[in-house]
């Protein structure tokens, strides 16, 4: 938890510090459909650099960011750099923003479990590797949490059985449940990125968009989202 009360945080790599920062519901709408000139001012008050921002579709596609700013507005889930001075983002309202923090590099990752099972989290790690980056950690931000997220079943079996059982769990009520920050640190795990695998929870309330500090679409039927972004200063 940063000085200003966001999920914040902060690791030193061969590239420079890495920083990556949560937005909540009191950061405002994220959402592509606002004005430009509200959307910038938003982002600015999180990352005073040029933003990649995307438009994410539950694949495995991940850009490469040279410039600052280069492939906004690119379909994809998830966006990688070792550059100074670009920030990088992705949306959510249940669907788990992921960051991969690497010695020479970052990524960010728009992980739902479409995404997960298509290997976003996979290939996103692939590309820091392949860019000569070695694991310092990966970080979970606000998401859904199993208590919130009945599953059907035949969905649900399909992901057991590539993950494991760790992944199912049950709702609040005893229905079937996915557990995605469970799928997130398979997937890390699996990638090689996922010790230490960083929960944005320090201040000991849970980030789950179920909780009214985040926006939800599934508990709440919200169409505002919120937005991490990570760059390297």
């Amino acid at each position: 938890m940063g000085q200003d009360g966001r999920l914040r945080e902060a690791f030193d790599t061969d590239a420079g510090q890495v920083q990556v920062v949560c937005s909540s519901s009191e950061d405002g709408d994220f959402s592509l459909g606002q004005p430009s000139e509200d959307l910038e001012r938003l982002r600015m008050g999180l990352c005073p650099y040029p933003w990649t921002w995307l438009r994410q579709a539950h694949g495995d596609r991940v850009v490469t960011v040279v410039e600052p700013g280069q492939h906004a507005g690119a379909v994809a889930d998830g966006a990688l750099t070792g550059r100074q001075g670009a920030g990088l983002s992705v949306l959510s309202a249940d669907c788990a923003p992921v960051a991969l923090v690497g010695s020479r590099g970052l990524a960010i990752v728009h992980a739902g479990w479409r995404g997960v099972m298509a290997g976003i989290i996979a290939r996103a790690a692939e590309a820091l590797r392949s860019q000569g980056s070695t694991p310092i950690a990966a970080v979970l931000g606000p998401c859904i949490y199993p208590e919130a997220y009945e599953f059907g079943t035949r969905d649900l079996a399909l992901i057991v059985d590539r993950f494991g059982r760790d992944v199912a769990a049950e709702t609040s009520a005893g229905r079937p449940a996915l557990d995605l920050p469970a799928l997130v640190r398979a997937s890390c795990d699996e990638s090689g990125w996922g010790e230490p695998l960083v929960l944005a929870n320090r201040a000991h309330v849970p980030a789950c968009t179920s909780n009214p500090s985040y926006f939800s679409h599934r508990t709440r039927g919200d169409q505002e989202r919120q937005t991490m972004v990570g760059w390297i200063q």
